[in-house]
């Protein structure tokens, strides 16, 4: 079929479609991997809430760079027992003390959940009390006030805003631990002392730096956190329609 000259100016004339620039894939890309990022993050930045900030700069202040040999040890063992906690919330789709409720007596769940009330209550009000500590250094004023502020607005959030909001809010308040890779550029630090101290162990059996250790192990590998992660695990199961816990998926 013959083309007249007006349709072929108009295909002529036809802008063509303009293609994703390179930049925008990337990034696109990057957003698409971001919003897969799951409860694991959310956890891992939990673990270096106030009180494990005050411990480390206590340790750091003490014995300069001499723990930094712990991390080879600490990072393994968390991140190990955190992927198992995280399986457990996902293949039973129970938390860890659900798991313990079903498959042990009531003589091993009430110890533990009440070890582990007594343990989040004391570093729940370690967390918000050196914030408000924190926020009196920037701007002065009665801490107190600044703790019972903290603490209302987190418990209003956690009950009043819906978990797949505040996950995303969470996931994305992750960013502000880019400041501690910003702070190791800027300040002076003495990289050789660093490389020395993280890969040639320096121990002290003095009371004070045995204390320290143990701190640092204690803060770094919480046993809230377990429980944290397996029913965060379970929440975002919940929170999608079309997942099931794996125990109970079609096969």
């Amino acid at each position: 079929m013959a083309v007249g000259p007006d349709r072929k100016r108009a295909v002529r004339s036809r802008p063509a479609q303009a293609e994703p620039r390179p930049f925008d894939s990337r990034l696109a890309k990057v957003l698409k991997v971001l919003s897969r990022i799951g409860p694991g993050i959310v956890t891992g930045a939990a673990d270096d809430d106030p009180s494990g900030i005050a411990t480390y700069s206590q340790a750091g202040a003490q014995f300069g760079f001499t723990m930094l040999w712990t991390l080879f040890f600490s990072y393994p063992l968390m991140a190990g027992i955190q992927e198992i906690s995280a399986w457990i919330g996902r293949v039973t789709g129970m938390g860890i003390a659900g798991n313990i409720r079903r498959h042990y007596s009531v003589w091993v769940l009430y110890p533990v959940v009440a070890l582990l009330l007594i343990a989040n209550v004391i570093n729940l009000g370690a967390d918000i009390s050196a914030m408000g500590e924190a926020l009196k250094l920037l701007l002065g004023g009665p801490a107190l006030v600044y703790s019972v502020g903290f603490g209302s607005v987190s418990a209003i959030a956690a009950v009043l805003v819906p978990y797949q909001r505040y996950s995303q809010i969470l996931k994305w308040s992750v960013l502000v631990l880019v400041v501690y890779i910003a702070t190791a550029f800027v300040a002076h630090v003495h990289w050789r002392a660093v490389l020395t101290a993280t890969f040639i162990p320096s121990i002290s059996l003095s009371t004070g730096y045995m204390s320290a250790l143990m701190a640092v192990f204690g803060t770094t590998i919480s046993p809230y956190l377990f429980f944290w992660q397996a029913s965060q695990e379970v929440e975002e199961q919940q929170a999608q329609a079309d997942e099931k816990p794996l125990k109970q998926a079609p096969g």
